[in-house]
């Protein structure tokens, strides 16, 4: 008798889901797991019947409005009666599935990251080609940064709700419309809305969401983990600036951006095939966590990396130029610069993430920071080309261990990781504003120098510095000033 009527529930509650929407994947997941809630309910209610009665259980009207309560209940709270969250357990920290899914973050970020990271070798040719300023060329990349941070609140957010398929197939689309319009772009407004604004969407669909996947499968080796995909942006940033360098002067621009535009094709198939969620949906819940920002150690984070990452670009898009304009070298040479600075990264992207493991994120970023201080500052004095390639050496260390160290310091600050796409999503829009106006901003001071880069290297270099010292306040105010403490 109990049997039939859990039955007849479980199939009320079936038609229900169908008729409120459609059965995709993620959707039968979310049925599913209500189903299970609304059984356990209808169990306790079963148990509570008297036992001497001899009538039938059936589905009368008091049952009826019970589930029918249930429905309402989901569809204005977005919550059922029981809990509909489902713990799967503790992130496995390894396995084929789970190196996998690192593994595919990786070509993720290498189609995403790796082509801004090449900014640089665009920069300098649009500067010859476009007739415009170095500080408004230098919109097209930070626009790009921008929203690849910035969308992050809303795709990490859909990680979380169980749509993480749903907003990286966009991405994808999106991704592939902007780089073969791009390759047809012959005026400035054309580069802005296919390379700036459409590839900066699709890069904060896909970018975000991805990294917050892969902290789903690790704890103890989260650092390391995220670390290995990072290192995608210093493979795509190698790869795509040498298919720049190469390509344009024998095929040209138009073909030389199809040639990028079917790379990425090829890693957002393998991509979408194989990418695996492993938390089930997290329906309820804000879009910002405001209680985040009442956790003194993740405000003082996040104002270090907003400063951090205002002066960690200009680098990157200058370097070349400086080449070019100050030391005079050709356009094949400045690209090479650019090729170093990247290239430093293979090593310093897995290496720090490693030693995070085991001394903490907080605590690896900070010599980091200090380091890319004292270069920036010191990129002032530079007049000879081996000395710039120094500094391509030691900044692109730099930089690279702390753009890994990012997303695995800012999880390490969440405990619950059904929160992970959230917060990551939040951290990442707020440094976005910092990506935004960073390098317009040194190329302005540039510009309002007469082309002297001094002003702009000094103000990247307060910029680091101030980043540093709200670091060194974040993690004061979590461990106090115990040197020992893993942060």
């Amino acid at each position: 008798m109990r049997k039939s009527s859990l039955s007849h529930s479980a199939e009320d509650l079936e038609k229900d889901a169908i008729n409120e929407r459609p059965l995709g994947g993620d959707a039968i997941n979310d049925w599913q797991t209500d189903a299970d809630a609304t059984l356990e309910v209808d169990s306790i209610h079963v148990q509570e019947e008297p036992e001497q009665s001899s009538q039938p259980l059936r589905c009368g009207p008091e049952k009826t409005t019970s589930v029918r309560s249930n429905k309402i209940t989901r569809i204005v709270t977005g919550r059922s009666v029981a809990s509909s969250w489902k713990d799967p357990g503790p992130p496995p920290d390894g396995g084929a599935i789970a190196w996998t899914q690192a593994g595919l973050s990786h070509l993720t970020l290498f189609s995403t990251w790796g082509y801004v990271s090449s900014f640089g070798a665009f920069q300098t040719y649009y500067s010859k080609t476009l007739g415009v300023s170095n500080s408004t060329i230098s919109w097209l990349g930070s626009v790009q940064i921008f929203l690849l941070f910035f969308v992050g609140t809303f795709s990490g957010r859909a990680l979380d709700a169980g749509l993480f398929r749903h907003i990286y197939l966009a991405g994808a689309i999106l991704q592939l419309l902007g780089i073969f319009s791009q390759s047809f772009a012959t005026q400035y407004w054309q580069l802005f809305l296919s390379q700036g604004l459409c590839l900066g969407l699709a890069n904060g669909l896909q970018f975000c969401p991805s990294v917050g996947l892969v902290s789903t499968y690790f704890a103890k080796r989260r650092s390391f983990a995220i670390g290995l995909t990072a290192l995608g942006s210093c493979t795509g940033g190698i790869i795509f600036p040498i298919v720049v360098q190469q390509c344009i002067p024998r095929l040209g621009f138009p073909w030389t951006v199809r040639i990028v535009g079917f790379v990425m094709l090829a890693t957002n198939i393998v991509t979408l095939a194989f990418y695996r969620t492993r938390l089930p949906p997290r329906k309820a819940g804000p879009l910002v966590e405001l209680a985040a920002f009442k956790e003194r150690t993740y405000v003082l984070y996040l104002v270090g990396m907003f400063f951090i990452f205002w002066g960690l670009y200009f680098a990157f898009f200058y370097v070349g130029l400086y080449a070019r304009e100050i030391l005079g070298v050709s356009y094949q040479s400045s690209v090479n610069l650019l090729l170093t600075m990247v290239a430093t990264g293979f090593l310093f992207r897995v290496l720090p993430s490693y030693f995070a493991d085991k001394l903490g994120p907080l605590n690896t970023m900070i010599p980091f920071a200090l380091t890319c201080t004292v270069m920036m500052f010191g990129w002032i004095g530079i007049k000879k080309l081996g000395t710039l390639y120094v500094f391509a050496v030691i900044y692109g260390a730099g930089s690279a261990g702390l753009q890994s160290l990012f997303p695995a310091a800012l999880s390490s600050l969440t405990v619950d990781l059904r929160k992970a796409g959230t917060r990551l999503g939040m951290g990442f829009s707020i440094v976005s504003f910092a990506c935004l106006s960073g390098t317009p901003l040194a190329g302005a001071l540039i510009q309002g120098a007469n082309g002297e880069y001094k002003y702009a290297q000094i103000w990247a270099g307060l910029s680091f510095a101030l980043g540093t010292s709200f670091l060194i306040a974040a993690r004061v105010s979590k461990v106090g000033w115990q040197l020992k403490s893993k942060v």
